[in-house]
């Protein structure tokens, strides 16, 4: 009879005990496999959860936390994303690792792309050509048509959710965020319910009229049209007024920013920036292009035009980390188990934290974690961590005060109108 050493010995003890202890306060069957993982910074936050970085034996993964009182009623939501990211199987999309429950939460286990957002590496390198840009998005379109052909819709393509696998000069660009995917039923099924980003949702999705793979086409437009120039070709920041543009479609190409960048990239352009879907390419048809076989792009290097973009991004990182911040104490306070609490003790480090994820600076140390940060910061001299949100307080500042400049020059134009009109008026 063989015997066990005491280190073995011991852990298995100490997850027997763990594993009994766990079924007495309620906590299902797969909640023991909570203990493989040590939780880390917060990558991302949204209405039903966050997003948390985690260490395991088998390395660095992401871990999607779900609390079960945002989705009572519609956990059909979590299972259907669930079965997907356990269906696809793709070198271009991020790979399914685990998944477990606690009495109050789902955990969802992607493995983590660690080479940063497609923008923000792009803008680490020294050139970066129209010929780069069309095999950088041939790996996302190969991706698309995956999800198409085994009747799957992302429904919110944007360069955030473009992530490279690691920061190897090779890696592979993956697709991330199945949060809102949606899983056809029928090749013809359509869908109802609002979805996408913000600049890159399509038109009927914006006029609810219903909507199904094409709207992932219209976002690969918009993607494939801002890396080419550094800049949307819809830009109205009013909701309406971006709903208008996109229906009339009318597609410039400035002169000053797209003289040098090949026909065939425009003619890619314009065969999926359509209002009306059914005039969309598909996936397949824009995999055939000759624009993504390289040979007519040019050497034309984007980067200038691209840093220009970043710059633009950055000052709008600055707002949403405020309410991202805000998203990580609204979930804290619905937690209904705070004494085995997921979420960071300090939000607005932790959504600090994600801006330095996000520019592709995380290191391999475990100390990046939010916990040691949190505690740390605790020891550390108080103004290191006033510094760590000044980033957030100076973003915040700059849009209160550009804000109150727009509404003061609009409340001006009222008035000069308003007078204009009442002058007419008396000399009618």
């Amino acid at each position: 009879m063989s015997c066990k050493s005491p280190p073995m010995f011991r852990q298995a003890l100490s997850r027997l005990v763990s594993n009994m202890l766990n079924r007495l306060h309620g906590q299902p069957e797969s909640y023991d496999k909570k203990s493989k993982y040590r939780f880390g910074r917060t990558l991302g936050a949204g209405t039903y959860g966050i997003v948390r970085e985690a260490e395991s034996a088998d390395g660095r993964v992401a871990i999607k936390i779900i609390l079960k009182k945002n989705v009572r009623g519609n956990e059909r939501m979590v299972l259907d994303e669930l079965e997907m990211l356990q269906r696809l199987k793709h070198p271009h999309i991020v790979k399914f690792v685990d998944w477990f429950e606690s009495r109050d939460k789902y955990y969802i286990v992607t493995e983590l792309a660690t080479g940063g957002e497609l923008f923000d590496r792009i803008c680490q390198q020294g050139k970066f050509t129209e010929k780069d840009a069309s095999q950088t998005i041939k790996q996302v379109m190969g991706a698309v048509d995956y999800l198409h052909r085994n009747n799957v819709v992302h429904r919110d393509l944007k360069p955030e959710n473009l992530l490279y696998r690691s920061k190897e000069a090779d890696s592979d660009l993956v697709l991330a965020d199945f949060g809102i995917a949606k899983m056809l039923g029928t090749k013809d099924e359509v869908l109802t319910t609002m979805a996408g980003s913000f600049g890159y949702a399509a038109p009927e999705v914006m006029l609810k009229q219903g909507h199904g793979k094409p709207v992932d086409m219209w976002s690969l437009g918009i993607i494939t049209y801002t890396l080419l120039c550094g800049y949307s070709p819809f830009r109205s920041e009013n909701l309406q007024d971006l709903i208008d543009e996109c229906s009339a479609c009318h597609v410039v190409f400035h002169d000053r920013y797209w003289k040098d960048v090949s026909d065939d990239a425009k003619d890619f352009i314009l065969k999926l920036l359509k209002a009306r879907p059914e005039d969309r390419w598909t996936s397949e048809q824009a995999l055939a292009h000759p624009w993504l076989s390289g040979e007519n792009a040019t050497d034309h290097n984007l980067l200038p035009e691209i840093r220009a973009y970043l710059t633009r991004a950055r000052l709008r990182r600055g707002i949403e980390m405020v309410k991202l911040a805000n998203r990580i104490e609204a979930l804290k306070m619905q937690e209904d188990d705070p004494e085995n609490s997921d979420m960071p003790k300090d939000a607005t480090l932790a959504a600090d934290q994600t801006r330095h994820f996000s520019s592709g600076n995380a290191n391999n140390s475990s100390s990046t974690g939010d916990e040691k940060a949190a505690s740390a910061s605790s020891s550390a001299p108080p103004a290191e961590k006033r510094t760590l949100s000044k980033t957030i307080k100076g973003a915040i500042f700059r849009e209160v005060v550009l804000a109150k400049v727009r509404e003061m020059k609009e409340q001006e134009e009222t008035l000069k109108v308003t007078g204009e009109a009442s002058e007419g008026s008396k000399t009618a």
